[in-house]
């Protein structure tokens, strides 16, 4: 165990008491609930700097750190779809997508090879951006649900590239 992975096991403790916060009776829940969003949102940053820094990647946190990211965020849209801060498509979208690639994810690691596909610039970019979009929703921005919209529509097209690499990577396996 390492320092990157105690991060993203953090993380994940994060989500949790994101929606305890995000429910609970406290004064000013939802600001809090943002800054354990944030939180994890740093967290999964400097997991990841340490990570490829000080040559600390390992197998274990490829696996786990995308799905720390994966569940808090749909964490996040299932609080703010409850809570009708957006619409239940959103979620259903998203979710579709993410459990299609934690599912696909597994079914590849478990292979004999255990092959794990690297995170993509496209991904990247959508996670930042579902950051900022759900902060801008949360702070009832007016342009917040198109952020939204927009950081869907990158994840969604950085799921295709996801899916062409892991189609080439099976076939490599297969020659």
């Amino acid at each position: 165990m390492n320092i990157p992975n105690i991060l993203t096991i953090f993380r994940l403790i994060l989500v949790p008491v994101f929606v305890l916060v995000y429910f609970s009776s406290l004064t000013y829940n939802l600001y809090l609930a943002l800054i354990v969003f944030v939180v994890a949102g740093f967290t999964d940053v400097i997991d990841g700097y340490i990570a490829r820094k000080y040559n600390l990647i390992t197998k274990l946190g490829q696996v786990l750190d995308p799905f720390a990211d994966k569940i808090m965020q749909l964490t996040v849209l299932a609080c703010f779809t409850i809570d009708k801060h957006l619409p239940v498509l959103f979620i259903v979208i998203y979710g579709i997508k993410e459990m299609t690639m934690i599912i696909g994810g597994f079914l590849l690691y478990t292979k004999k090879e255990k092959v794990i596909i690297p995170a993509n610039i496209y991904g990247k970019i959508a996670t930042i951006l579902f950051y900022i979009a759900i902060i801008a929703v949360a702070l009832k921005y007016q342009y917040g649900v198109y952020l939204l919209i927009l950081a869907i529509l990158i994840a969604i097209f950085a799921f295709f590239k996801y899916s062409v690499i892991g189609s080439e990577k099976i076939k490599q396996l297969h020659n």
